[in-house]
C-alpha cells in the first residue's frame, strides 16, 4: 500500500465504489500571462496496489509540492494512469471567451477525451449540462488521487510551456514566476508593455500607465 498523502488520496477514490476514476484539474487560472492548462487522468484503482501504489506514496496537490517533486511525480503519474488528456488554452482564447468560460470548457473537453471512467471528478467546479456527467469535489486536489494526479500533469505541462515562452520573451522573467503577478513581472510590463501572451482582458494595474507625481 502507498503511505502518506498518496495512501489517503487513493483511499478516497476507492471509497467511491468504482474501479475506473478520472480526475480533472487546471493550472494557470489566475496567471496574467500564458495559457490555461487543464488535464484529466484516469486511474484504475484496482491496479494501485503493491509497487504501483508505493510509487504514488507522495502524490499530493501540485501546490503542496516543489518543482522537483512535481517533475518526479509527473513521470510516475503517466506510468500509472490508464489514460491522460491535456488541453492548452492560449491567452488570446481566454481574452475572447473569458476566463471562467475557458476554464469550464477546458475541463469539460479533457473529461470527454478520456473514455472508460466509472466516475468523473472535477476539482471544485460544476461544468454544466453539456459536459460529461461528473462530480465537483471541493478541494479535490487535496482529497482525490485522480484529481491530484491531474493537477500535477496540468502544472508541469504549463510550467514547461512557460519556460519555452521565457526563451521567446526573456525580458518578462516567465521562467521564475510562470506568468503570475510579482513585483518584477509588473515592473517589466509597465516598462515594456504587455507581450503577445499576456491576457489583455485582465484588469491589472500594471497595464495602466503610471501617473506622473503630483506637484507639491
Amino acid at each position: 500500500m502507498a503511505t502518506g498523502s498518496g495512501r489517503r488520496l487513493i483511499a478516497f477514490d476507492r471509497r467511491l465504489g468504482a474501479r475506473f476514476v478520472v480526475g480533472a484539474d487546471e493550472a494557470g487560472r489566475g496567471s496574467l500571462a500564458g495559457p490555461l492548462v487543464a488535464a484529466a487522468v484516469l486511474l484504475d484503482t484496482a491496479s494501485l496496489v503493491g509497487r504501483r501504489a508505493a510509487a504514488l506514496a507522495h502524490l499530493n496537490d501540485s501546490k503542496q509540492l516543489d518543482p522537483g517533486e512535481r517533475e518526479s511525480l509527473y513521470g510516475i503519474v503517466l506510468a500509472s494512469a490508464r489514460r491522460v488528456a491535456v488541453s492548452v488554452v492560449p491567452s488570446g482564447e481566454i481574452d475572447r471567451a473569458g476566463l471562467h468560460r475557458s476554464n469550464l470548457d477546458a475541463l469539460a473537453n479533457v473529461l470527454a477525451a478520456v473514455p472508460g471512467a466509472d466516475v468523473r471528478l472535477v476539482d471544485g467546479f460544476r461544468l454544466g449540462p453539456s459536459a460529461p456527467p461528473h462530480r465537483a469535489v471541493v478541494d479535490g486536489d487535496e482529497r482525490s488521487a485522480a484529481i491530484a494526479a491531474a493537477s500535477i500533469v496540468a502544472k508541469v505541462t504549463r510550467d514547461r510551456v512557460m519556460r519555452r515562452l521565457d526563451a521567446v520573451y526573456p525580458a518578462f522573467g516567465f521562467v521564475s514566476h510562470v506568468g503570475y503577478i510579482t513585483p518584477r513581472h509588473a515592473a517589466a510590463v509597465r516598462e515594456r508593455g504587455p507581450c503577445a501572451v499576456h491576457r489583455r482582458s485582465f484588469n491589472a494595474l500594471c497595464y495602466e500607465p503610471e501617473r506622473p507625481p503630483e506637484a507639491a
